[in-house]
């Protein structure tokens, strides 16, 4: 069952990034359907937390589409190569987001191979941020993207990772955010050897 709007729109980003672990998503890029299970998270909140990007209400030309209301893509380039894939949640005007940093590999994997030119399945398939959007073929033009839509979108299977499963961390890559690096923002499937390394 596809995730719909309701889901997005709630009002606890980190309550929906704990709740994304477990939940399958899929891309439909040039005719390919490829996907996996979520198996790692990271939450930004709009609002007092200086490691998100719209912190003290900044809007730019990039963080734009994290003012909209939840169920859509935000898509942003680091070190100038990698594009890394959020979720925009909340109402419209608070820009809160869940970056999508794993997958378990389930569908399309000979295609995940192609695109990541890699010869064999290993967890650095999907495990990691930029190497995810690769191997999912997202990149800066799914900027925007409706999550309800046919070309990015999550399902639920009715699979719920059990709370002493789930692994609370602080987030990676943002020590400039002071003691907000220090929250523990960052979930994954414990024993999941698809979670990226740090």
């Amino acid at each position: 069952m596809k995730l719909t709007k309701d889901f997005y729109t709630r009002p606890n980003v980190v309550q929906i990034a704990q709740e994304l672990l477990g939940k399958y998503i899929y891309t439909s890029v040039d005719g390919m359907l490829t996907g996996g299970m979520i198996v790692e998270t990271e939450a930004y909140s709009g609002e007092n937390d200086r490691a998100c990007h719209a912190h003290m209400n900044r809007r730019t030309a990039r963080t734009e589409i994290m003012y909209h209301e939840g169920g859509v893509a935000y898509v942003y380039l680091v070190y100038g190569i990698y594009n890394l894939f959020n979720i925009i949640t909340n109402t419209e005007g608070k820009a809160d987001a869940v970056l999508v940093r794993a997958i378990e590999p389930e569908i399309g994997t000979e295609e995940m191979l192609l695109r990541r030119n890699m010869p064999l399945i290993k967890p650095n398939l999907t495990a990691g941020p930029g190497v995810l959007s690769i191997a999912l073929g997202i990149n800066r033009k799914h900027y925007g993207e409706d999550l309800t839509g046919n070309t990015i979108w999550v399902e639920d299977k009715g699979i719920t990772i059990p709370e002493e499963s789930i692994i609370a961390v602080p987030r990676i890559g943002i020590d400039y955010a002071g003691d907000d690096a220090l929250l523990p923002w960052r979930f994954y499937v414990k024993n999941s050897k698809w979670v990226s390394k740090k």
